[in-house]
């Protein structure tokens, strides 16, 4: 079974019901999902963001958080000088430099909303 890496932009979208979600799916298709653990703390931090925007809608927020963690993802530990040093090569941070640093130790697909991340593994894949 393939695998695809999901970074956070693309859970993001899927947890919030982005427009772009319908996009992240059509890319997944029926991969196998891994990503490193810090996905998890980048979309909270999403979670966060957005309740501050909207209160109004921080129930529906928290939920929809909440059911994103049920997702079958399969974390990934990385190797943080490895990542360092591909962050230092690439110009990326380091937590987008770990996402591309695992599909490339993976040999996988990466889905990404964010188009240096995307351009990064399209130049080194």
């Amino acid at each position: 079974m393939r695998v695809s890496v999901l970074d956070a932009s693309a859970l993001a979208a899927l947890a919030f019901a982005e427009p772009s979600a319908e996009d992240v799916v059509a890319a997944l298709g029926e991969s196998r999902i891994a990503a490193p653990a810090l996905v998890w703390f980048e979309v909270a931090n999403v979670c966060a963001t957005k309740m501050r925007a909207h209160p109004d809608r921080r129930p529906a927020l928290r939920d929809a958080f909440a059911l994103a963690t049920t997702l079958p993802i399969d974390i990934v530990e990385v190797d943080p000088v490895a990542v360092v040093g591909l962050a230092d090569e690439t110009g990326l941070t380091a937590y987008d430099a770990s996402y591309l640093w695992l599909a490339r130790q993976l040999g996988a697909r990466l889905v990404t909303l964010d188009r240096k991340l995307a351009r990064a593994m399209e130049m080194g894949g």
